[in-house]
């Protein structure tokens, strides 16, 4: 990672961002550790093709690179969102459930204004469809404002507001679609079904959330990078107390983070309806908020707040969805079942090497003590048990003895490192 200077309050800002020092270590905008992302990405599309068996990546490229293009973009939206969030010393737990709330808010706005043409899968008209997105994206401003009252006035800690937002939008969401299609068709359901033209023609055509994406990416860096809101942003999440005595209105700031990171859900969420023709309150989104934020930390923020750029978590976003189409391409069938166990592997994993630079610094253990002689066969353990169940027994034995065999040296040379 690219050496960076602190402003007072403890963080990267963004005026650090752009000195000398930090351009010295930086190669076409991309820091040390984002080349190392793309050298990732590279290795893992390079290795995907060759170990699938039908060789999708050498024989199919086009599709393979728009189904990859489409997953990082629905991903990427609200990751961005979901990277301010961070930055500015926060977590939002709920954007899952605020992309299925968004969906289903369009969608029964639709259907209150056109309950005909949507029940016929009939054209609704440019005026309806432009309501149904207004409401949901002033859902996800209200849902943003909700968090910034809990966190700033109630005093929650961030994790509480958000964790209690996850479990109650996605059910508000299905209450609203029951009532909805209860009170506006012969039948209640706990799904709406889009069809209007415009958002097939958003389904069909790839490059419009690539192009969404794109455009939100040079946006967000625009505001961490060069506005003083971006550099409060920052000071925020790098210490609070002294960004409040540095006359920052931190709650305001608060209140611009949580409503960005809501809005952006509430965006993906109307492409996540155009994707499936359907607003699905009951599994839409489901768990991708573990996803965003994956990808954030990826790519480089640190949950600790006052950390992240936004080409990082752009890569983090390839990164995270490149591992993901692997491992459906390599496995196949029940490939879904192994989506969240990838993505929480590739976290720690990326966590820890982001650590490992300040465990050597300060002289710390990776493997410390009797802890440390616990983990090494629960992760051999873990590490085997994962590979039996995607490359056969035999894989599984080998792949644990490796794991025991590697984590046992690290163990010795850190016994010695210590010793010396």
């Amino acid at each position: 990672m690219a050496a960076t200077n602190t402003n007072p309050s403890g963080g990267s800002s963004p005026a650090a961002q752009g000195s000398p020092r930090l351009r010295r270590t930086s190669w076409f905008g991309l820091r040390s550790g984002e080349w190392a992302l793309v050298a990732a990405i590279v290795v893992a599309v390079l290795l995907t093709g060759l170990v699938d068996s039908n060789h999708s990546y050498f024989k199919l490229p086009w599709q393979s690179l728009t189904d990859i293009a489409r997953n990082t973009s629905l991903l990427g939206i609200f990751a961005l969102g979901a990277t301010v969030v961070i930055i500015a010393g926060g977590i939002d737990l709920s954007s899952g459930s605020m992309i299925a709330l968004s969906g289903t808010v369009c969608a029964t706005t639709m259907l209150a204004l056109a309950p005909k043409e949507m029940m016929g899968f009939k054209p609704v008209g440019p005026a309806v469809v432009a309501a149904g997105v207004a409401a949901a994206l002033l859902t996800g401003f209200l849902v943003g404002t909700l968090h910034a009252w809990l966190i700033t006035a109630v005093r929650l800690p961030p994790f509480i507001a958000t964790l209690a937002t996850l479990v109650g939008l996605r059910s508000f969401a299905r209450a609203l679609c029951e009532s909805a299609t209860h009170a506006l068709t012969p039948t209640k359901s706990a799904l709406v079904n889009v069809y209007d033209p415009m958002f097939k023609a958003v389904r069909e055509n790839v490059w419009v959330p690539v192009t969404v994406f794109i455009l939100l990416a040079l946006f967000t860096w625009v505001l961490l990078t060069r506005t003083v809101l971006g550099r409060h942003i920052h000071a925020l999440g790098g210490n609070e107390q002294a960004a409040r005595l540095a006359g920052i209105r931190t709650e305001n700031v608060k209140w611009f983070a949580y409503c960005f990171g809501a809005m952006t859900a509430a965006l993906a969420g109307l492409f996540y309806v155009a994707n499936e023709s359907v607003a699905q309150p009951v599994n839409q989104g489901r768990g991708h908020e573990l996803n965003a934020i994956a990808a954030a930390v990826v790519g480089g923020c640190s949950l600790s707040g006052g950390v992240g750029t936004v080409p990082g978590t752009v890569l983090g976003a390839v990164f995270l969805r490149v591992v993901i189409d692997a491992v459906s391409k390599i496995i196949k069938t029940g490939a879904d079942v192994y989506e969240g166990l990838i993505v929480g592997v590739v976290v720690v994993i990326a966590v820890t090497f982001s650590q490992l630079g300040a465990l050597a610094k300060g002289g710390r253990q990776l493997l410390p003590g009797p802890l440390g002689l616990c983990a090494i066969p629960t992760l051999a353990l873990l590490a085997g048990s994962i590979a039996s169940m995607t490359a056969g027994r035999n894989g599984g034995i080998a792949t644990g003895l490796g794991a025991l065999l590697f984590l046992g040296l690290v163990r010795f040379w850190e016994s010695r490192r210590t010793a010396t």
